[in-house]
């Protein structure tokens, strides 16, 4: 059997925050409501939640401009990172996610380790684009210089 529940949170599988849901009587009970993710729809309730997603959607629009800022600065910025190389200009060993992720702390900019993303894995010297995924609607292209040390 199901019930309406409506959404605190946003919740990839089912909605966003306000949305008026149907779902099973034992997915409300075990897993929304202890979590406080939903709560049982009435009137009273149905304007609670319109207050409270406009508070949602502001501190959305604040974290969405905030990772705007760090893409613009990731993508203003060119790392150098020097690394042993043959002579036919192949390295020993690959740059790795922790590797730009140290330099880019040094920088001053914040990013989590596991959004660096690499397109090709980085084994020759030269320029290379590395992807940073700072937010799900932001991202932005970081250079990297590869030289011999």
């Amino acid at each position: 059997m199901a019930i309406e529940v409506v959404l605190l949170d946003n919740i990839d599988t089912l909605g966003v925050c306000g949305d008026k849901v149907r779902v099973s009587e034992g997915y409300a009970r075990n897993f929304l409501f202890p979590r406080k993710l939903a709560v049982c729809a009435t009137k009273a309730v149905e304007k609670q939640i319109s207050k409270r997603q406009e508070k949602v959607a502001a501190e959305y629009a604040a974290k969405v401009a905030a990772a705007q800022e760090v893409g613009r600065r990731v993508s203003e910025t060119t790392l150098t990172i020097p690394m042993q190389a043959g002579d036919d200009e192949k390295l020993f060993g690959a740059v790795t996610s922790t590797d730009v992720h140290r330099l880019l702390t040094a920088e001053g900019i914040a990013v989590d380790r596991r959004a660096i993303h690499f397109i090709d894995p980085i084994r020759k010297l030269g320029v290379h684009e590395v992807s940073v995924k700072i937010h799900k609607e932001v991202s932005a292209n970081l250079k990297v210089w590869v030289v011999k040390a």
